[in-house]
């Protein structure tokens, strides 16, 4: 599936997200410790997104990793979703979706939105 994303949307989610993150500050902080370790684990960002809004994930699961560690993360994934303000990183999730769950996650990470501009795949 491609995405293809321009400035205006993404300039206006990074901008949700800065609220967010003022709002919210620890629970972006948890946020951020998921994308971090997604990210640690080169797992693919479309899989985080899918745990965390309860989508099928199969298709997207790492392959040549070992159980223990899938469970390490499913866990941390857990945790975040555990929090009595997750609703609030569900909501923000389902209404960015259009824009992809790796953009939102390399927002996440700090990058600026001039850099994440055209089409993105999800494989």
């Amino acid at each position: 599936m491609m995405l293809v994303t321009n400035q205006a949307e993404l300039t206006s989610t990074n901008e949700a997200l800065q609220t967010f993150k003022k709002d919210f500050p620890t629970l972006f902080k948890k946020l951020m410790h998921v994308v971090n370790l997604t990210r640690a684990l080169q797992f693919n960002y479309q899989y985080m997104g899918c745990l965390l809004m309860d989508e099928e994930a199969e298709h997207y699961t790492p392959n040549f990793v070992y159980g223990s560690v899938l469970r390490l993360y499913k866990k941390e994934v857990q945790n975040l979703r555990d929090d009595e303000n997750y609703d609030r990183i569900a909501d923000f999730l389902s209404h960015y979706k259009k824009i992809g769950y790796a953009k939102i996650s390399l927002l996440i990470l700090g990058h600026s939105p001039e850099t994440l501009v055209g089409p993105s795949s999800i494989k």
